[in-house]
Parts: C-alpha cells; sequence; structure tokens
C-alpha cells in the first residue's frame, strides 16, 4: 500500500504540475527558453509536450499502469528539471519563473528559482526510483494507496493555496495602516506651513 500511496502521489503532483500549463503554450515555451539549455528553435516544441509528457506520467503513475516504465521516466523527468535548475542556479541565474506548477505570479511578475526548487526535484527523481520497486499488490491494496496518495497532495495543495489567499494575524493590514498613517502625518505636516 505504502509504493501504491507513493506512485499516487507522485503522479498527483505531475499532473497539478502538467494540467494548468496545457492551456498556455506560448508562456511554457518561454520558461523553456529561459533556462537557456536548448536551442530557441527547440524550446516551443518542449513546452508544448512537456505539459502532455507530465500527465500522460501522472496518470499512469496514479493508476498503477506500469509502475517499473512509468516511475523510471518520472525520475528521469525530475533529474531533468533538478539538473536545469541546478545548472541555471549555479550560472546565477535565478530570475526565471520555474515553471513548475504553472506559473508564477502575474503576467509581469518575474518568477525566482532556488535551491528549494533543485531539491524538491531532486526529491521527486528519488520518490520517482522508489516507485519503481512496487511490488505486485492487489486490487484493494492499490487503491487504498492511491486514496492515501491522492488525499496527501490534495492536503498539500489545498494548504498552499490557503497560505496564498489568507493571512495569519495583522500584518498586512497592520503595513497597509501604518504607510497610510505616514502619508497622512505628512500632508498634516506639510498643511500646517
Amino acid at each position: 500500500m505504502l509504493f501504491a500511496a507513493l506512485s499516487s502521489a507522485v503522479g498527483a503532483v505531475l499532473l497539478v504540475a502538467g494540467i494548468p500549463k496545457v492551456r498556455d503554450r506560448d508562456r511554457m515555451a518561454r520558461v523553456v527558453r529561459g533556462y537557456k539549455l536548448l536551442p530557441d528553435g527547440v524550446a516551443p516544441v518542449a513546452g508544448a509536450l512537456l505539459p502532455w509528457i507530465e500527465i500522460v506520467i501522472g496518470t499512469a503513475l496514479v493508476l498503477g499502469i506500469a509502475p517499473v516504465a512509468s516511475g523510471t521516466l518520472a525520475a528521469c523527468l525530475f533529474v531533468a528539471f533538478f539538473a536545469g535548475l541546478s545548472i541555471n542556479l549555479i550560472r546565477g541565474r535565478n530570475d526565471l519563473d520555474c515553471g513548475c506548477f504553472a506559473f508564477g505570479g502575474g503576467s509581469d511578475e518575474v518568477g525566482h528559482i532556488g535551491w528549494w526548487h533543485s531539491a524538491r526535484a531532486a526529491a521527486l527523481a528519488a520518490a520517482g526510483i522508489a516507485v519503481t520497486f512496487t511490488p505486485a499488490m492487489g486490487t484493494f491494496e492499490r487503491i487504498g494507496g492511491a486514496a492515501i496518495g491522492l488525499l496527501a497532495v490534495t492536503v498539500v495543495c489545498v494548504g498552499v493555496y490557503a497560505r496564498s489567499v489568507m493571512s495569519f494575524g495583522r500584518r498586512p493590514i497592520d503595513q497597509y495602516l501604518s504607510n497610510a498613517a505616514t502619508e497622512m502625518r505628512a500632508v498634516s505636516y506639510i498643511s500646517r506651513y
């Protein structure tokens, strides 16, 4: 059941990463081109194919289809991501949109990569390798493990989303009010004279 959960979790990560990227081929091509690892003519093709590769491998992993092959392909994909991220970080180029899970920020916002992204890709590659050791299992074990893996990824996705839209504490409003108070003091000070 553990291997089924791991396989489903890695597959779900690939699905969560691949599905949103299908809609914006041009932006995906820009992300691939930004890494400066492939010739400019290959970037649009890689940008168009990469989301579909992630979706196909992710689906195979979630459904438990050919775990050795799908685990190996996932590991190779994550090793390629690790290499691309690490090479650019070593070059001192961290002002790139990772392109990991759709695209960072708004259309004008420049994403930033860091060693965290590289470490995450390496950990997912290791998980892909571990999936290749999946023993034969029954239907109940497969379904139970898949449910656990999908639930784990869902909880993480909901947590990340909630963190991005919710603010715990008063810091953002305090910062806004602090700026407004400073501006009002300045206006009040100037209006005295």
